[in-house]
């Protein structure tokens, strides 16, 4: 991959002389972490170029697209090869998403794990960092970004030569613990409004907090609790054994902590991953951007917006607890329509595969509504998965069968958008082929 990754440089920079560039990168964090990467190297190349953040590409978004200048993708583009080979731009893509059609069109040059026998499973700010350090080695400082786009992904667990590369690169300090974040702020904080790990009758409940952390034997020094990453070894053991009653796989929850220099202070890696998604999905991507690229008002900003955001998950957390859900064998349908955020519910579905509330295996689908129709994200509970199941190939599926709609993502991670007048038929179909799928395994 790197022989492959210092051609592409080599094309990249040859077809780029003297010309502008318009970079679109995708809405989550390891979007907007790729694409804090390539706008830094090209303001170190004194490239002329404009930034887009979106949220899906689409057939009318590549409409709107600039005929005039160089295309760079980054987390996003490999579902629209066929389109995009329409266009007369030169097209670069720096993407893992799944590949839809064969690149056979000459204008476009793709940086893809797909690619490659060999599987190198990189996030896109991973393969976005090693293009950069490609470039030149002073871009080595931007290694930070490729750890925090490979913790938006959940991909930390996976380590393999290439990303160990990059994480020494990146001078994180790396500490075993619980994966409850932030480690560095005040343990109630952190367990109030933890995620992923979702804790039933834990996350959200101060009073249950106070109980939980009685029981493991952590007082307040002072006015408050200690941070995770300042409790002694007993402290931690204790911790666990109290949460093993409410979690039943809480081995899933210990591992790395991943704590990174970020304006001069020592943060997890995990909350700055969480933040910066939270800012586009709260419709703030370029708030999201700027924290990215060091902009000290951004912070600000994206910190206030990530307290909304928290809340705006618990609450539907709360609303998935007490709704009324569609529940089949091995599978979920929870129809939010409007009382939780489009550009949430793909979290929420998230935080509930990683949680203890279904079996191992369970498919998760979920649906809010949007100015454009409904969203729906799909994922499947647990770490091992069933690898015969691909959620991508199954949206695909059932949007042909609806006979429009556009849909995108990974085999146990996948979306799609669809007509608001296709609501009940999108479910019924969800439930038939999820039956048929159930018993033909």
């Amino acid at each position: 991959m790197l022989e492959f990754i210092e051609n592409f440089v080599k094309i990249f920079l040859d077809k780029s002389k003297e010309k502008k560039i318009c970079l679109i990168g995708h809405y989550d964090t390891d979007g907007i972490t790729s694409t804090a990467i390539i706008t830094k190297t090209l303001e170190r190349l004194e490239k002329i170029f404009t930034t887009k953040i979106l949220k899906q590409l689409t057939q009318d978004e590549i409409i709107k697209l600039p005929k005039d200048k160089i295309l760079i993708f980054v987390d996003l583009g490999s579902g629209y090869i066929k389109e995009l080979s329409m266009l007369k731009n030169i097209i670069f893509i720096i993407d893992h998403h799944e590949l839809k059609d064969e690149i056979v069109a000459s204008n476009i040059h793709i940086l893809n794990p797909q690619l490659f026998e060999e599987i190198y499973n990189l996030c896109s700010s991973e393969l976005a960092y090693l293009l950069s350090r490609q470039i030149s080695l002073d871009n080595k400082d931007l290694a930070y970004l490729a750890i925090l786009g490979m913790i938006g992904d959940t991909m930390e667990k996976n380590i393999n030569k290439l990303r160990n590369q990059i994480i020494r690169e990146a001078e994180v300090i790396v500490k075993k613990g619980l994966l409850i974040y932030p480690s560095t702020r005040p343990l109630d904080k952190a367990l109030e409004y933890s995620s992923r790990p979702f804790i039933p009758g834990i996350t959200g409940d101060r009073n249950n907090i106070c109980k939980l952390l009685s029981e493991a034997g952590i007082e307040k020094i002072g006015k408050s609790y200690k941070a995770l990453i300042d409790l002694n070894d007993k402290e931690m053991r204790d911790l666990v054994t109290a949460l093993m009653l409410r979690i039943t796989s809480i081995s899933e929850f210990l591992g790395n902590l991943y704590l990174i220099k970020f304006f001069n202070k020592i943060e997890d890696a995990r909350e700055l991953s969480a933040i910066i998604n939270a800012c586009s999905r709260m419709d703030k991507p370029e708030t999201a951007l700027l924290l990215c690229l060091g902009n000290s008002i951004a912070r600000k900003k994206a910190e206030r917006i990530y307290v909304k955001y928290k809340q705006h998950i618990i609450s539907g957390l709360k609303y998935v607890e007490k709704s009324g859900n569609i529940i089949g064998k091995n599978y979920i349908i929870i129809n939010a329509q409007d009382k939780i955020r489009d550009t949430i519910i793909g979290t929420i579905a998230s935080i509930l595969s990683f949680s203890s509330i279904y079996e191992e295996g369970t498919i998760i689908i979920a649906m809010a509504y949007n100015e454009h129709g409904i969203k729906v994200s799909a994922r499947i509970t647990g770490r091992n998965k069933n690898q015969d199941r691909n959620l991508k190939n199954f949206l695909d599926n059932i949007t042909l069968l609806l006979g429009r709609g556009e849909s995108g993502g990974h085999k146990y991670a996948a979306g799609c958008t669809i007509n608001i007048e296709d609501e009940e038929k999108f479910i019924e179909l969800v439930k038939r082929n999820l039956e048929y799928e159930i018993i033909k395994v």
